[in-house]
């Protein structure tokens, strides 16, 4: 028996130091696959592929996206919640992370307790868009305008559970009135329909609305934050018009399935780090009209800290839209 006691102990302690120098080689040039779970080419796409490039280069290797969308970004969270815990499979998630507790009531993952965190990336700001055909020409005319024709005024959105979906439920909370929500299977659709008039209103990313907003092919009304956003700021916040309290920024983290190796996840969150300082990333960033997070903010402790609070924001509102997403 002792024998067995000490055959076992010793396949332990084997397993134990692969585990660790396998660590230690991480990434040994393999490549890393990113699972972005949304579309190729909307906005959570367009920041892991710019973070991809330049965290590949810090850790000598190919960061290879693979957009696995579906169910409001939950399909690809699961993937990786079941991903080998081994550093080559991570997460590139949203907001999305935070509110799908709230939103799915069989969820099927606890993203505090299934996922390592690694730390956040960036965050982007949401502006109130407009189509043309809206004679409301700024915020001060849109809110009495909406007031008055409330019930013709339909609100577009990305899909239950999009960034677009939860700032609209937000603005429909601080001016205390219920528009016609109007959900599509992604952004593109709904902006194609904002832009030919046939809805209304919608909120938005700026990464994904840069250029229809920087053409003019869309009324922006206002930028939904507590300052104005950097690269537009020639477009007023709501709190400057007159509706204080409005605050979504649509932030993106990296996460790596339970049971990554720390030294992995310290490896990961060290190359994130580097690349979220890095010039060209941040320079990039603002052009989209989103802001790279400092490197403090890339490290696991903060994100999970983040995760847990925005988790609490978020579900009361939810909850009092009686929204779910299953």
């Amino acid at each position: 028996m002792k024998s067995l006691f000490k055959k076992a102990a010793l396949a332990l302690s084997l397993a134990t130091l692969a585990a660790a120098a396998g660590a230690q080689d991480f990434p040994a040039g393999k490549p890393i696959t990113a699972v972005v779970p949304f579309a190729a080419g909307g906005p959570t796409d367009k920041v892991a592929r710019e973070i991809a490039q330049i965290m590949g280069k810090q850790l000598n290797t190919t960061i290879v996206v693979d957009n696995s969308g579906g169910a409001g970004g939950t399909i690809g969270a699961r993937k990786v919640v079941q991903a080998r815990n081994d550093g080559y499979t991570i997460l590139i998630h949203h907001i999305g992370m935070a509110t799908a507790p709230s939103l799915y009531r069989n969820l099927g993952f606890d993203p505090l307790k299934d996922l390592e965190m690694v730390g956040e990336i960036a965050d982007v700001p949401m502006v109130l868009l407009g189509s043309k055909a809206l004679p409301a020409k700024n915020f001060k005319e849109l809110l009495p305008y909406i007031k008055a024709n409330a019930k013709s005024i339909s609100l577009a959105n990305a899909g239950v559970g999009s960034a677009s979906h939860l700032c609209g439920l937000l603005f429909q909370s601080a001016i205390q009135q219920e528009l016609v929500t109007v959900p599509y299977k992604g952004t593109a659709p709904a902006l194609t329909d904002l832009m030919g008039g046939q809805v209304n209103l919608m909120c938005d990313q700026t990464t994904n609305v840069a250029g229809q907003v920087k053409s003019g092919a869309i009324q922006s009304y206002a930028a939904m934050q507590s300052k104005r956003i950097e690269a537009f700021k020639d477009i007023p916040t709501a709190a400057e018009q007159g509706l204080p309290g409005i605050e979504v920024k649509i932030w993106h983290a990296m996460y790596a399935p339970k049971g990554t190796p720390k030294a992995v996840v310290d490896k990961l969150s060290a190359a994130l780090q580097a690349a979220v300082a890095d010039p060209g990333f941040r320079a990039k960033m603002a052009e989209l009209g989103a802001e790279a997070v400092p490197p403090a903010r890339a490290k696991p402790e903060s994100l999970r800290a983040h995760v847990d609070a925005e988790i609490r924001k978020w579900s009361p509102v939810i909850k009092a839209a009686g929204v779910y997403a299953d």
